[in-house]
């Protein structure tokens, strides 16, 4: 990229809804909004897959002047053609929901999206379902607050989301609001892929809470379905360490739900057969805080009766945890990332920062459920020539399990 700290975290294809019975929508266009610039690229992957080339640029002053919003999270092509790109907070970091729209032909910046309804405190994820005109969108963190890292002091003060947000998808305003509680900060935002199933989940990241919202009649409703619990220990920044689900992934043919946790290390996978009572069939440490021989101690675990050990692949102590994953179209191989923001890697995982991330491959037991490191597999970003770099938005040119909206 021409620029520095972009901070490009999310991405998306410039095509993403696709009929249920025709999934060879074509995908040429790489959508990259920037969380901390507030810049959009568009890059072009179609023409030669193996040298894509930048072919558009909106400038931060754009979205500022013309939306009043900044630092841009993550982005999702509409039923109509058009870009969705969610964002955090306002020009001056303040937190402010919401979502901005560009052209799906031209890439030029339309305004916002959102019909004249209050904007939601702080925004990140969002999915849609079409055929029951919803969209709904999860909470993130305060912009200029999150930017400086984890600060304990900031619990309890608003700067970690807490609002899952249902929006009418044609009318584009905001019908329901629910408080998932103090600090759980919810992140990733999943429908079930059967375009008729009006059901899906949200992660709470500081919680470790999934929850479960499902239609009921008219309206939305949330349940519980997945408690994460916290470790105690010491060596840490808290007294106890809380499930970060980072990232969230639904498989397909909707039987299998990964959950990515970055501090504690894990990979799970859960069969959701019975949506409401999601259960664990498979988990993978790949990393995490709490490894044996690190400053962390782990002092009561209601979980694992050991700490994991540390995970060597191709002579590579990786390091970091587990964040942004992707599932191949059958379900069988899961990459995952282990940046998740560049301040909060400095803080948590430094190593990382100074070797470069890494891409980890999964391999997934379809029948029965289960998990595997592949240990053939490595992507090493702390070797790229500009690097090291931190690895985060995973993408198929095909299509893939966290883009495709089937209409």
């Amino acid at each position: 990229m021409p620029n520095l700290k972009d901070e490009l975290h999310s991405s998306g294809w410039s095509a993403g809804c696709v009929c249920f019975d025709n999934i060879t929508t074509k995908r040429n266009k790489l959508i990259l909004p920037c969380l901390i610039s507030s810049r959009i690229y568009v890059v072009d992957v179609g023409s030669q897959c193996r040298a894509p080339k930048l072919c558009k640029m909106i400038e931060p002053v754009d979205v500022f002047w013309k939306c009043n919003k900044g630092y841009l999270g993550v982005p999702h092509s509409l039923p109509n053609g058009d870009i969705l790109i969610a964002n955090m907070g306002d020009p001056a970091g303040n937190g402010k929901g919401g979502f901005i729209v560009l052209d799906g032909e031209t890439f030029e910046l339309k305004g916002n999206w959102e019909n004249e309804c209050e904007a939601p405190p702080t925004g990140y994820d969002f999915w849609y379902q079409p055929r029951h005109n919803v969209l709904i969108s999860s909470a993130g963190l305060v912009p200029k607050r999150a930017g400086r890292g984890f600060n304990p002091d900031d619990l309890k003060k608003g700067v970690f989301g807490r609002r899952l947000n249902v929006w009418n998808l044609s009318c584009r305003t905001l019908t329901q609001c629910f408080d998932l509680g103090e600090d759980s900060l919810p992140l990733s935002v999943k429908f079930l892929h059967n375009p008729d199933a009006a059901e899906g989940y949200v992660s709470c990241a500081l919680s470790g809470i999934i929850y479960r919202f499902y239609k009921t009649c008219y309206t939305w409703s949330v349940e519980e379905a997945i408690q994460i619990p916290a470790k105690d220990v010491s060596g840490w920044i808290l007294c106890k360490m809380p499930a970060f689900t980072a990232d969230m992934v639904i498989s397909l043919d909707d039987k299998y739900l990964y959950l990515s946790n970055w501090l504690h290390g894990d990979i799970r996978q859960y069969d959701i057969s019975k949506t409401c009572k999601p259960r664990l069939v498979g988990q993978v440490f790949v990393g995490g805080s709490i490894l044996r021989g690190g400053p962390v101690t782990v002092c009561r675990d209601e979980e694992l009766k050991c700490q994991p050990e540390p995970l060597v692949i191709k002579c590579k102590r990786v390091y970091g945890g587990p964040c942004k994953m992707q599932l191949s179209l059958d379900g069988k191989r899961l990459y995952v990332t282990n940046s998740f923001y560049s301040t909060w890697d400095k803080q948590f995982y430094p190593n990382v920062v100074r070797e470069g991330s890494v891409m980890l491959q999964i391999d997934v037991d379809t029948e029965k459920g289960g998990l595997t490191v592949n240990k053939n597999f490595l992507v090493d970003f702390g070797k790229e020539p500009n690097g090291p770099c931190l690895a985060h938005s995973i993408r198929f040119p095909c299509g893939d399990s966290t883009s495709d909206i089937l209409a």
